[in-house]
């Protein structure tokens, strides 16, 4: 990261290579489509992320709870309509004598029928506050989902350029090793080091091949992961710039914008508000309801004597409920307890946020702390194996003294590139734990997803049942 290109030596040419890979060795992109920086990683994965469309096609679903509540306002109108075949033998008696006649009639008719709820307990408008209480808990809960996937992706890029500036450092480290073993077989030769000083030069270069292969495998499945969360695989990643500016200045701010801000907070808050109204409607179920039915029929061929018949009505319905079996009461202690636990949840997840940004404030100090002991630390050692080669040139110091200082210095710097990327991976944990980490902040280049617009597509919706392909 830009701490550590400050901080370390220029003449160094391993440190060269962990300047290079941890402040930004881009490589060129085969396509428009593939992240360069990590601002174009989190775009793609705002955008394309099937966890976060997941959610988003929840939120439409949710939606749609709305209409459905609307509905019990309006009237519901059927029509049925029938059709039969009737065949009559009619046997009497007559003053000439027995009588026998036969006919065939063809029943049909339609009937047309309008049902139009009047009063219902105030059941109506305690649903749709219900709805759409439960659809505002849905958007801070999409709210949520796409910080914590923009988190995630933000982890995946860092993974990868930890990984890669490792390996780098790893490669160099080996031709380092082994160039120093080709130097030590050469001094064995002439009699200056022992057939010992080989083989711990050997085995250093053994080590140093194992360290290569893990971080290869390192790598590998941070690139996975990258690809699995963003969608596309890594190309030309880059150390980022700090996002410590967008970051609250102490610990209480963050902590009182957490309880303020925190979308899994709101969607608590709303949850409970939806609990209340269900309490509503439910009670509704006690309450008297009115309905009018208007209806309209015709029939043909209904008897012998009738070809046609028309009935027009209406009726005016007043329904009181009288005894329920214990049942409505029930129900509406049960949405009680249900309201109860919502409340509860808003302040468990109040006590979560609380918990979480004091936790990651902290992390970060610690790690920015630490960052300055691990710069130290590498100048330290650089100091050090340098006078330890220069020991070793006159015969004070053995083989092994300078293999162990070249491995001191190689676990400072790894741990320096570590440290660098916990740094920024704390930074966005600390703008997910108050609730900050979104599109908008970050002001990444992509188009916003509105979910408003679904919301008052269909709000009002009376007729239809597609839905749209896209986002």
């Amino acid at each position: 990261m830009r701490i550590v290109c400050g901080f370390l030596p220029k003449k160094s040419k391993i440190l060269a290579l962990v300047i290079a890979c941890t402040c930004g060795m881009s490589l060129i992109l085969s396509g428009p489509a593939q992240a360069n920086s990590i601002k174009d990683a989190l775009a793609m994965a705002y955008e394309f992320n099937p966890t976060l469309k997941a959610e988003r096609a929840n939120l439409r679903a949710i939606d749609e709870g709305v209409p459905q509540a609307l509905a019990g306002r309006r009237p519901t109108i059927t029509g049925t309509a029938d059709i039969g075949h009737q065949d009559l033998d009619i046997r009497s008696l007559t003053a000439t004598g027995p009588s026998r006649s036969r006919f065939s009639l063809q029943p049909r008719g339609f009937t047309v029928t309008l049902s139009q709820p009047i009063f219902a307990g105030f059941t109506v408008l305690n649903n749709v506050r219900q709805a759409e209480a439960l659809v505002k808990a849905g958007a801070q809960a999409l709210k949520n989902t796409e910080q914590n996937t923009l988190f995630d992706a933000a982890q995946a890029y860092m993974d990868v350029v930890r990984d890669i500036a490792i390996i780098d450092l790893q490669r160099n480290n080996l031709r380092v090793l082994k160039e120093q073993l080709r130097a030590t077989h050469d001094r064995f030769s002439v009699g200056e080091v022992t057939r010992t000083d080989v083989a711990q030069a050997e085995a250093s270069v053994a080590l140093a091949e194992s360290g290569v292969s893990l971080a290869n495998a390192n790598l590998a499945t941070s690139r996975a992961v990258y690809q699995q969360i963003i969608g596309q695989p890594p190309n030309g990643v880059r150390s980022p710039g700090s996002i410590e500016h967008m970051l609250p200045g102490d610990l209480n701010s963050a902590i009182a914008i957490g309880e303020t801000e925190h979308p899994a907070i709101l969607a608590a808050s709303f949850s409970a508000e939806a609990a209340n109204h269900q309490v509503n409607v439910t009670r509704g179920s006690l309450l008297p309801s009115v309905d009018l039915e208007a209806s309209y029929t015709d029939r043909y061929d209904s008897s012998l004597t009738t070809t046609r018949s028309g009935t027009a009505s209406v009726t005016g319905r007043l329904t009181v409920p009288l005894y329920q079996r214990g049942e409505v009461s029930s129900r509406i202690r049960q949405s009680r307890q249900t309201l109860s636990q919502r409340q509860f949840e808003v302040e468990q997840a109040r006590y979560q946020v609380r918990a979480a940004v004091a936790s990651a404030w902290n992390q970060l100090q610690s790690i920015k702390a630490q960052l300055q002991s691990n710069q130290a630390q590498v100048r330290a050692n650089e100091v050090a194996l340098n006078g330890v080669r220069e020991e070793a040139t006159v015969g004070q110091r053995t083989v092994l003294d300078v293999l162990d200082a070249e491995q001191e210095l190689l676990n400072s710097r790894v741990t320096l590139i570590t440290t660098n990327h916990d740094r920024v991976v704390a930074s966005y944990a600390v703008l997910v734990a108050i609730g900050r980490l979104n599109n908008r902040r970050l002001a990444l280049n992509v188009q916003e997803y509105n979910p408003e617009i679904n919301y008052r597509n269909v709000r009002n919706r009376i007729f239809g049942i597609g839905i749209p392909l896209e986002d």
